[in-house]
């Protein structure tokens, strides 16, 4: 059986690895899916991110990376996952998961949602925060893979001195 995870993974932090290492154990591959999301401008443009996840996922078997645009659920049917895997930290991710897992389940019937609960220790992180932390020089280096940190550093240097080469 086939998950798809998908998100807009910008940038991807250690709960969506969490996540994602957990679903290898229990799926016989998981596709790490980058939503293209046209009302969202995103921090990282779409190829930065693929390499995020791919670099961060390469030791673990069975992932597949991709991107999407439109419904997660015709994506989902397009690479063959039976299940939609969704990420919760709190009880306030709960109410707006669970809309979007019944409105998929009646555009695809026989395409699950899976909740999982991120670990305990993860729970306070989102990529707005991570971004947020590194726009104003915080160490994300427990927040984040290795070289989704240095990727951090170098677009928030970036800003703050125009001169300074990125990528």
């Amino acid at each position: 059986m086939r998950a798809l995870y998908p998100g807009s993974f910008d940038p991807l932090t250690l709960g969506h690895l969490d996540l994602i290492e957990r679903a290898a154990g229990l799926f016989d591959g998981v596709v790490v899916a980058v939503l293209m999301n046209p009302s969202k401008q995103p921090a990282f443009p779409l190829e930065r991110r693929l390499q995020q996840i791919r670099c961060a996922t390469e030791g673990i078997a069975g992932i597949e990376v991709g991107h999407f645009d439109g419904l997660t659920v015709t994506y989902a049917q397009t690479c063959g996952a039976q299940v939609i895997l969704r990420g919760l930290r709190a009880m306030s991710d709960f109410e707006f998961e669970l809309q979007i897992a019944h409105t998929n389940r009646t555009l695809a019937p026989r395409v699950e949602t899976l909740f999982m609960a991120t670990a305990a220790h993860h729970s306070f992180l989102s990529s707005s925060v991570v971004k947020e932390v590194a726009r104003f020089g915080g160490d994300v280096g427990h927040m984040v893979p290795p070289g989704v940190a240095i990727d951090l550093e170098r677009l928030f240097n970036r800003q703050a001195a125009p001169g300074t080469r990125y990528g």
